[in-house]
């Protein structure tokens, strides 16, 4: 695959072109091997609008990805914060970005740290970047910890995008069979049953339900579209107040088998962070407390705020945890493990990578019988829809009204 590069050579001098590399971390590999200190790169073929999928302020994650690692390999070169933050904001192509990086470079030329300067812009740098970088900050690990990050945020992309992507599919099926039905009731089915009614012909009960179906849709097609954006609006409006947002998590976990789904995911998340974070040296009471911050579901969130207040008072995080039964007790017995052999990063990693191949592993199984129900289901509706109007059509064929 071929990738387009901006670069800077050690002496300051910017560089670019093009690589051909079977990934871009094997493209950004052999840049830097030659010396050169990767400011930009991207495919040189279009990729999908799927790969750019933004979150926070315009800003993707593999953007992030992509900067952690450069600031890595500048601390690497031993440059200074202050230049690294004012070469990277040379070069950053998306405006957002740049203008945040200009931002902190100011910072730092204040005598601001990295991780207050970062700390400023919420929208880009999550509070668990944040800490992470204050970690390096601490043990004098900067460099690594931007790798770690890198390698953290590409995790947690390409699992989310997995769950993400599959089910567009099916969405974009379901959507348009829903407007080919709602254009044939509203259009094409009116016009069939009014020709049938004036025929005077019986028609079969299923059919009697389409067209009352067609005509209730025609009559009262705007107060049903009112009644689903008011609908909508409260319930976001309620998901947005805490009980909601606790009422709106527990329902995701009690979804026949996407809920485990969604269990193993949250899982992989809080094992990922709190390795990462183990990993680097921060304490466990800290990687806990933003663990809990970064997890997106209220129910996981009271489970580690509770696990946090047990930890404070001399509990072991096994024993925390155990009492949920939204923790897995092989989880608890493997962090028990841990914490008795003094491996407890290394176990949450384990259990990470293991969560997140689950993820993977049900989301294909979920696809593969989404595929077969939908076709199934989309093809009993065409059929009814068919035999509905069809049907009454032939009868009056054959008794001689057409």
């Amino acid at each position: 695959m071929l990738f387009n590069y901006k670069a800077l050579e050690n002496s300051g001098k910017r560089t670019g072109g093009s690589i051909e590399a079977v990934s871009m971390d094997v493209a950004v590999g052999s840049l830097q091997k030659r010396g050169l200190i990767v400011a930009s790169i991207e495919p040189a073929e279009k990729t999908s609008w799927l790969s750019n999928i933004k979150f926070g302020s315009g800003v993707s994650q593999k953007e992030i990805v992509m900067l952690s690692r450069q600031i890595s390999a500048l601390f690497e070169a031993r440059i200074s914060p202050l230049k690294i933050f004012s070469l990277l904001s040379e070069e950053m192509e998306n405006k957002t970005l740049r203008k945040s990086l200009i931002q902190v470079t100011t910072d730092l030329q204040a005598g601001s740290t990295i991780s207050k300067a970062l700390e400023k812009h919420p929208a880009i740098f999550s509070n668990f970047y944040v800490n992470m970088v204050r970690s390096g900050e601490e043990t004098g690990k900067l460099n690594e910890i931007f790798k770690y990050l890198a390698d953290y945020i590409n995790r947690s992309y390409e699992v989310m995008s997995k769950a993400r992507n599959a089910l567009i599919y099916p969405s974009f099926v379901i959507v348009v069979f829903i407007a080919v039905m709602v254009l044939m009731f509203t259009f094409v089915i009116p016009k069939i049953s009014l020709i049938i009614a004036e025929s005077g012909e019986a028609v079969p009960f299923y059919s009697k339900v389409v067209f009352a179906a067609s005509s209730f849709l025609v009559s009262y097609g705007f107060l049903i579209i009112v009644a689903l954006i008011v609908i909508v609006f409260l319930i976001v409006k309620f998901a947005r107040t805490r009980e909601g947002r606790a009422q709106l998590a527990r329902f995701k976990l009690e979804i026949p088998y996407a809920g485990d789904i969604y269990k193993k995911l949250y899982l992989s998340i809080i094992t990922d962070n709190m390795n990462t974070m183990v990993m680097s040296g921060i304490p466990m009471v800290k990687a806990i407390e933003v663990t809990s911050s970064v997890v997106d579901n209220e129910v996981y969130r009271e489970i580690l705020e509770g696990a946090l207040l047990a930890v404070k008072e001399g509990r072991s995080l096994s024993q925390s945890l155990s009492q949920y039964k939204e923790i897995p007790s092989t989880l608890v017995q493997m962090i028990k493990v841990g914490e008795e052999s003094g491996e407890l990063g290394s176990i949450l990693g384990t259990m990470a990578h293991f969560y997140q191949r689950e993820v993977m592993d049900s989301v294909d199984t979920l696809v593969s019988l989404i595929e077969p129900m939908m076709i199934v289901l989309l093809g009993l509706s065409v059929g009814l829809i068919m035999a509905s109007v069809l049907i009454p059509i032939y009868q009056i064929a054959n008794s001689g009204g057409v």
